[in-house]
This record gives structure tokens, C-alpha cells and sequence, in this order.
């Protein structure tokens, strides 16, 4: 059984970042926000019951989901919220494990932003968290993203606390120094994730 490292971190933390690290060296990415899309792309069977579920409007001319539209819906209606994550975290789940079996690398990466809000972190050995100050959150999301703040601190407030994440972390990238540094510290986790997984297999 492959070793599996749960990367995590809260909305503009960097964790595509440092997911690119780990690739570079070979490993194996499973994005759970690249399954997400996956999931509800256009006819897919979960897109046509979201398109029943909340009308036409957030459907474009491709017939794609207007993901942006999606987000501030839901977090303007915890209802509609959980019934959207009832509907699409099954899915997720079993596209994530099915990648997750067939990964051919010593060990691989999950890339997810709710790994600690939902069951996905049953799904991983150990959980790296890239860290990095609410104000950075902040800053960074905004001159990326096309959101206000007022959408942006309800996602932040939506996922758990950088305290309780720092608690739950086996392993923690400091986000907030230049990327070089950063580089270097997922080079160093990279190493050690290699032995450990070697030794597993070795103890088989």
C-alpha cells in the first residue's frame, strides 16, 4: 500500500505551490479540487441533478458550471451548502481512492483544501498543512481571485480554524518567507517521505 500525505492549508495558503514541488520530484498529485471539477463537468450525471436542483443560472453557454456563482450561493445558505456537499463528497471519495490505488509512486500527495472539514483525511497516513497568516490569506486571495473580501472571509470562516489545523498537522510548511525557503523545507519532507515509505514496504 502506497504512503499517502494529505497537503492541505486554508484558501491562498499556497498548496498548489507546494504540491508543484513534490511533482517536480516525481510524485504522484491527486487534486481533489481537480476531481471536483471533474465531477460536474458538462452532462456529467452530478451536474444535471445541481442543474435541477438550483436552476438553469448557473449553467453557462458551454453548458459548465459557473463555479464562482455556486460558492457564493452556498455560503449565503448553510442548507444549500450541506445539501451540494451530500450530493458531491461521495464522489469525490471514490474518484480520489480509485486514483489513490492505482498510484505507481513510493508515495503520493492529495491535494485537498477541505481535507480536515470533511472524511477525506480517513483517506491519508499523515497531513502536511501549508501555513500562512489570515492577513496573507487575505492579500493573496484577493489579487488572485475575482472575489470581495466579504466572500473571501466567509470561506476562511467556512473552514476550520489555522489554529485547529495546526493542531491536527503531522508535518507543517511555513508559507509566509520567500519560496525559496519553501522549496527547500518540501525538499526536506520529500526525503523523509521517501524513507518512511521505503521502510513500510521494507517491513511487508
Amino acid at each position: 500500500m502506497v504512503l499517502i500525505v494529505g497537503l492541505t492549508g486554508g484558501i491562498g495558503s499556497g498548496k498548489s505551490t507546494a504540491a508543484q514541488f513534490f511533482e517536480n520530484n516525481g510524485i504522484e498529485i491527486i487534486d481533489a479540487d481537480i476531481i471536483s471539477r471533474e465531477i460536474v463537468a458538462p452532462e456529467s450525471p452530478a451536474l444535471i441533478k445541481i442543474k435541477k436542483h438550483f436552476g438553469d443560472e448557473l449553467i453557462n453557454e458551454q453548458g459548465m458550471l459557473e463555479r464562482e456563482k455556486l460558492r457564493k450561493l452556498i455560503f449565503q445558505n448553510s442548507d444549500e451548502k450541506d445539501w451540494l456537499e451530500k450530493l458531491l463528497h461521495p464522489l469525490i471519495n471514490q474518484s480520489i481512492n480509485t486514483k489513490i490505488n492505482s498510484s505507481a509512486t513510493e508515495y503520493c500527495i492529495l491535494v485537498s483544501p477541505l481535507l480536515l472539514e470533511t472524511d477525506q483525511y480517513k483517506l491519508v497516513d499523515r497531513v502536511l498543512v501549508v501555513d500562512v497568516s489570515v492577513e496573507t490569506q487575505l492579500q493573496r486571495t484577493l489579487s488572485r481571485d475575482n472575489n470581495d473580501e466579504s466572500t473571501i472571509r466567509s470561506i476562511i470562516a467556512s473552514q476550520i480554524s489555522r489554529k485547529e489545523r495546526l493542531e491536527r498537522a503531522d508535518d507543517v510548511l511555513n508559507n509566509e518567507l520567500n519560496i525559496g525557503i519553501l522549496e527547500r523545507e518540501t525538499q526536506g519532507l520529500h526525503l523523509q517521505y521517501l524513507a518512511t515509505a521505503r521502510t513500510t514496504n521494507d517491513s511487508k
